[in-house]
């Protein structure tokens, strides 16, 4: 007995420490929530940043241009660099030079990235000259049909406004990303960038079987006869299946109109299929005007170009960015499970 004494005490510290592990874990869990769903700051609110891109780029180029140059070389390649810079500051005879304002979006699937998206275009909209341009560098597999449809709404504000718009992809531009990036007056994409998708899809578990199962019955009230046409828990017929097909044509029908209103060239019958295709193939499908990538276009902008960038930060407590993050966990760990993006609740998925 003596001899099992030090296992058993092992055994109850090792208990101990597992169930405190556990209480702290969701004590840390509600704090999260608790401290994230507190009120929320005002939408407007927030502070815009903006960021000199192509004076990072003459520097940049300069210290590589005059690497390992000694002596006269470089007293020579010092007077020529302080030239040009000062021939940039004087202008074109007082006349304001060209601006490339510059944008970033990361869309994840609930499109988060919208809200300072639509702070960043009024902006530029209420300050913009009709000289100026603003490139989007856009990454997005797409997501929620409410999410990117407000997306693309922003960015037709700048074409109504008279502001030309460039839509760089350098990695991907698919679905409701393709439905933000087809708004550009001109897209241009990477070789090896994966564009179009534009298709529909919704995933709707069912746990029924599973709930007859164990003798768990749901009930579900409604009123008006589509109000709920596929249900989580309930019984679905073939009626609300149909319905719900229907819903889902109906929005892939005005995704197919959003294209061909904004790529007039492009053969809607080839590529509203839900396929994806590389830079070249969608070159010739009419889906992109150009294979370059962001960073050879800005290139091609410093000379006779401001390129500005433009970035508005919203304020995030401490408690929503941790929600924020342990959400985006979340979904990273189930798209990774299921090869796709999914959401947790039922919706459209761009």
């Amino acid at each position: 007995m003596a001899e099992l004494l030090p296992i058993i005490y092992n055994v109850i510290a090792f208990g101990l420490q597992a169930t405190m592990v556990v209480v702290a874990v969701g004590l840390l869990i509600a704090l999260i929530f608790r401290l994230g769903g507190r009120r929320r700051a005002d939408p407007g609110s927030g502070t815009l940043t903006l960021r000199r891109l192509d004076d990072q780029l003459r520097a940049s180029g300069r210290l590589i241009r005059d690497a390992g140059l000694r002596g006269k070389a470089r007293k020579a390649a010092n007077k020529a660099f302080a030239k040009s810079e000062k021939a940039l500051a004087a202008g074109d005879g007082g006349e304001p030079r060209r601006r490339v304002f510059v944008l970033d979006f990361d869309g994840d699937v609930q499109a988060r990235r919208v809200s300072a998206l639509r702070q960043e275009v009024s902006a530029i909209v209420a300050g913009a000259g009709p000289q100026d341009e603003v490139l989007l560098r856009l990454n997005s597999g797409g997501g929620t049909v409410v999410g990117y449809g407000l997306g693309a709404s922003q960015l037709a504000r700048l074409r109504d406004a008279g502001i030309r718009l460039t839509v760089a992809v350098d990695k991907i531009a698919a679905s409701g990303g393709y439905m933000m990036a087809c708004v550009g007056d001109r897209v241009m994409a990477a070789p090896f960038a994966m564009v179009g998708s534009i298709g529909v899809v919704a995933m709707v578990p069912n746990l029924r079987r599973f709930l007859d199962d164990r003798k768990v019955d749901v009930e579900q009230l409604t009123s008006g006869r589509y109000k709920r046409t596929l249900s989580l828990l309930g019984e679905n017929t073939e009626e609300g299946r149909a319905h719900f097909q229907q819903d889902l044509d109906a929005i892939h029908g005005q995704f197919k109109a959003h294209v061909a209103r904004y790529r007039p060239g492009a053969d809607l019958e080839a590529v509203g299929t839900g396929e994806h295709w590389t830079a070249h193939r969608a070159v010739e499908l009419g889906l992109v005007d150009e294979v370059l990538t962001s960073d050879g276009w800005l290139l091609g902008q410093v000379e006779d170009a401001d390129v500005i960038g433009v970035r508005w930060h919203e304020p995030r407590s401490l408690g929503r960015r941790l929600r924020i993050g342990v959400e985006e966990g979340v979904v990273a760990v189930v798209e990774r499970l299921l090869g796709r993006r999914v959401v947790g609740e039922v919706q459209s998925i761009l």
